[in-house]
């Protein structure tokens, strides 16, 4: 079993990135995001509280993402071949929790792939998946807010997993099938 995280700031890639992954290699997929927008169409409480941080450009409190994500790992079952973790961990305290959620069901993050992406490049990026999605938190000034969150919250985490000895830094530059051959160079020597 190989659980993987997968990281880099908002418009690096992760998403494209881990579909190929599945295909591939058969990975589960847990995206907070995902999670969080199913949550919001839903109109669940959790969707209602969760769309107040997220139009704010805040992160979701550590304890209600953890609780979410033991809850959809569990549903996987036990003989899965891993699972990536997209838009998890995003602050050293989460990456805490989730260690200690996998250690309490004997499994652990065999490895965190960050997508390094210039911030020009994910300027650009947003903008166009913000015009052809349509999604609300992809315009401009909620961009340069998420952005400066990865900056001050969530990239300390690459120091962090340095120091678990599983950071892979992979460049998130090229065609999708050139950063997929990087990433695929990681996961087979797992």
């Amino acid at each position: 079993m190989k659980n993987i995280v997968i990281f880099g700031a908002p418009g690096a890639g992760k998403g494209t990135q881990s579909d190929k992954m599945i295909e591939k290699y058969g990975f589960e997929h847990i995206s907070t995001g995902d999670v969080l927008r199913n949550e919001i169409k839903n109109g669940t409480e959790l969707g209602k509280t969760a769309k107040g941080y997220i139009d704010n450009g805040q992160l979701i409190p550590d304890e209600l993402m953890v609780d979410i994500l033991a809850s959809v790992y569990d549903s996987f079952g036990k003989d899965h071949k891993g699972v990536i973790f997209d838009g998890f961990p995003r602050t050293i305290p989460q990456a805490e929790a989730l260690k200690k959620m996998l250690a309490e069901r004997d499994h652990n993050v065999a490895a965190m792939i960050e997508l390094f992406v210039p911030e020009d490049e994910l300027m650009k990026r947003l903008v166009l998946r913000g015009q052809q999605s349509g999604r609300s938190d992809d315009n401009e000034e909620t961009i340069k807010k998420r952005l400066n969150v990865y900056h001050t919250q969530t990239s300390p985490l690459i120091d962090w997993y340095k120091g678990e000895g599983i950071h892979h830094h992979v460049e998130g530059l090229g065609t999708v099938d050139e950063i997929f051959n990087r990433i695929a160079e990681v996961i087979e020597q797992l």
